[in-house]
């Protein structure tokens, strides 16, 4: 008789980055279902499974053991079994186990599941009220300080809003690298995302870091930087807005007739202008 048969899933699962009602009704369904949970931390992923009452067996998945386990894996899903993977918080793979697993499950033909949730990266975006349309992650900035000023110098002229993670220990040392390499940008810090203490901090990097001498940072940080200009426009946001006063009274024109004439005639990039044209409404 021939091998017939079914493979099982690999499902990437988010779970809570802190707070843990902000799981999914599908998560918590499919944690039910599958037939062993991958965990980077079990004894972490133990207290959400024990608050929804979930007893699905798992099995330990953290950096270091990735590649062996994985083939073990691959072998349970080969059998028919399902798999979901989660890492300690959030979505696993970013900047978390799980590229390894998934890589040899894609190379095996198993189907790969994805089940969206929480993500700090984003989270962090979303309340940041720096520009999201384009953005770029990099991780844990590098722990040594001559490291780290060597990888911001490569990524200082990045047209796009910057996200790291840091540790709260070396918060005030990255952002001292931060500002004498990136310049004094606008920089949102923010610490036990979705938790009882959770603080969001916004101002200059000089400003940041006048906020946390002398305070001990507890909790993990995410940082959200302003992103670098090649070509700094010689228009501050004030005299920008002022033309578009004036373009808007003496012109029947729309609003985005308006913003992409003012772009054109100042050199500068059409969402600067929708950007500052929104919040002057």
């Amino acid at each position: 008789m021939g091998n017939n048969i079914k493979k099982g899933a690999l499902y990437i699962v988010a779970t809570p980055i802190g707070n843990l009602e902000d799981i999914t009704l599908r998560a918590i369904r499919v944690l039910r279902e599958v037939g062993v949970i991958a965990a980077e931390d079990t004894r972490r992923t133990r207290k959400l499974l024990g608050a929804y009452r979930i007893d699905t067996p798992m099995t330990s998945l953290y950096d270091r053991i990735e590649d062996r386990k994985s083939s073990i894996l691959i072998s349970k899903m080969n059998e028919g079994i399902d798999v979901a993977i989660v890492s300690d918080a959030g979505t696993p793979g970013i900047s978390d186990p799980g590229y390894v697993l998934i890589s040899k499950a894609i190379a095996e033909g198993i189907r790969i599941i994805p089940v969206p949730g929480a993500s700090a990266v984003v989270t962090a975006l979303s309340v940041s009220g720096l520009p999201t349309d384009s953005f770029a992650f990099y991780g844990f900035l590098p722990s040594r300080s001559g490291k780290r000023k060597q990888f911001l110098s490569t990524i200082k002229d990045e047209a796009k809003t910057l996200v790291f993670y840091e540790s709260p220990k070396r918060l005030i040392e990255s952002l001292r690298d931060i500002g004498e390499v990136l310049g004094n940008r606008n920089v949102v810090a923010l610490r036990e995302m979705t938790k009882v203490f959770e603080e969001v901090m916004r101002g200059t990097v000089r400003e940041m870091i006048n906020q946390l001498q002398g305070r001990v940072v507890k909790g993990e940080v995410t940082l959200v930087i302003e992103r670098g200009d090649k070509t700094p426009s010689l228009f501050s946001d004030a005299d920008i807005l002022a033309q578009y006063d004036e373009l808007r009274k003496d012109s029947d024109s729309s609003r985005r007739d308006i913003i992409e004439k003012l772009a054109k005639e100042l050199g500068i990039p059409k969402k600067r202008v929708y950007r500052l044209a929104a919040k002057h409404i």
